[in-house]
């Protein structure tokens, strides 16, 4: 294993690029202690929803008109040669070179602006289809926001005398079609980290394809496959805000405690509920390799921020933090002809899986089954009126819910189950149903969407700040 750290910086730090030089490449460190790291940057803040669509709203951007053959996506990708070039303004102050940086994404948004049009035209004859190429445009297009903000990253660490380089792993003009271990591997393969500081690109090009399979969670998975192939002593992730014991937002600023150390087991429940620390995809390797993982606030530069390791396990019985997932339904099947059958729960989870969908929770007795899955789940409509024609006995109900958690790396001691209801009891918060594995590292409570606020508010006060 290296002495080297492989740190990714989100977007949202991205957009306040003079804290990141302040807080986390430049911070208080002589010019010698400077290398032995590598960065992964991520576009800058909102690119990548005007590339793509909007993550959140669904709004068109770039690829999703083109997708839809509407004839708004060069203006919109126009839109974008823009918003870059005034995001280049704004850095001019930082040291950078405005010139060289406009020339940059206007001769890439150029070429994808050429490409996208003689794509269109070849399949104007009718022996190509649009469609089966479509992935591929999905790729080129998110590249560019990372190779955005690394080159603009190199330029100005370079104008401040840091030898950084910028690792373009976008593959623009690349005729290779390397697996994603062989880019990373030829890409690193000379490289003196004692002596550079790499900035690389979230997005890799490989011949699995990054986004085809990962989608927008490309650049931990970028960030996770660096460390691991360089064998880093310890993956960094700066983000807006700490790993903290509760939604700041939600339990007040004051209350939130920073969890400070937890492990991976506690991460992978996280980001079951929507709350990812990680990638649970990037973590797996990471884990696998014994790099531990610490998220840090881009913003406390001075807080250690926190440890997520292998065989973290708290040496005190405590409830790390009360997280949740809104905007859930259940979906409830009630059959008196499921007593005595075999399968029946098999048989059920044939629909789930035949629209794709996952569900994050689930209750069973001997005549209901009950699933919880995310709301706005593409496909879940058709999936409960599949499941109700397939079941005509049955008795199948939606209902609008929210789930809050009680998470912990050591929650096995008696009563705190009764404890964390008792919690929700006080606040007058019916639970609609509860879920708990013999691991005891997470119990789940469900309770009616309109009362998820309250209910995480008393399980983080009964059980973090009590």
């Amino acid at each position: 294993m290296g002495n080297h750290t492989v740190e990714k910086i989100g977007g949202t730090s991205m957009n306040r690029f003079d804290l990141v030089l302040d807080n986390i490449i430049l911070y208080k460190r002589p010019a010698a202690d400077l290398y032995n790291r590598v960065f992964v940057v991520s576009a800058y803040g909102g690119i990548t929803n005007m590339l793509l669509e909007h993550k959140k709203s669904g709004d068109s951007g770039v690829y999703s008109a083109y997708a839809a053959n509407s004839g708004d996506w060069e203006a919109l990708l126009q839109g974008v040669l823009t918003h870059m070039c005034e995001t280049n303004a704004g850095l001019a102050k930082l040291g950078l070179d405005v010139a060289a940086a406009d020339a940059f994404v206007k001769e890439r948004i150029e070429g994808i602006r050429n490409c996208l049009l003689d794509l269109r035209r070849l399949c104007s004859y009718g022996h190509f289809k649009l469609d089966e190429h479509l992935p591929a445009v999905r790729e080129m297009l998110s590249a560019i926001g990372e190779a955005h903000s690394a080159y603009n990253s190199t330029l100005i660490l370079q104008g401040k005398d840091v030898n950084a380089i910028c690792l373009d792993l976008s593959g623009w003009m690349d005729e290779e079609n390397l697996s994603f271990d062989e880019k990373i591997q030829t890409t690193f393969a000379n490289l003196d980290l004692n002596t550079c500081l790499p900035i690389v690109t979230g997005y890799t090009k490989c011949a699995e394809g990054i986004m085809a399979t990962y989608d927008r969670g490309y650049s931990e998975i970028t960030f996770s496959k660096i460390a691991v192939l360089t064998g880093a002593c310890e993956g960094v992730i700066h983000k807006e805000f700490h790993l903290s014991s509760g939604d700041p937002h939600l339990v007040g600023v004051k209350n939130a405690k920073i969890i400070g150390q937890t492990n991976f087991d506690v991460a992978d429940q996280l980001a079951d509920l929507g709350m990812e620390a990680i990638h649970p995809k990037a973590a797996k390797p990471m884990e696998a390799n014994g790099i531990p993982i610490r998220v840090k606030n881009t913003f406390e530069p001075d807080h250690d921020g926190t440890l997520i390791s292998h065989d973290y396990h708290s040496d005190n019985p405590r409830v790390e933090i009360v997280t949740g997932r809104r905007g859930m339904v259940g979906i409830e099947v009630w059959d008196p002809d499921m007593v005595g059958q075999h399968g029946y729960d098999y048989r059920l989870l044939q629909h789930f899986n035949a629209h794709g969908i996952s569900y994050i929770a689930k209750n069973t007795n001997a005549n209901t089954i009950t699933h919880y899955v995310p709301g706005d789940t593409v496909g879940l409509n058709a999936c409960i009126e599949q499941i109700k024609s397939t079941y005509p006995s049955a008795r199948v109900t939606v209902i609008d819910v929210a789930i809050v958690s009680a998470i912990g790396s050591n929650m096995k001691v008696p009563g705190f189950l009764s404890k964390t209801a008792n919690a929700l009891a006080e606040a007058e918060i019916n639970i609609l149903a509860c879920d708990q594995c013999m691991r005891q590292v997470n119990m789940q409570f469900i309770v009616d969407e309109s009362e998820f606020e309250l209910a995480i508010k008393a399980l983080h006060r009964g059980l973090i700040e009590a």
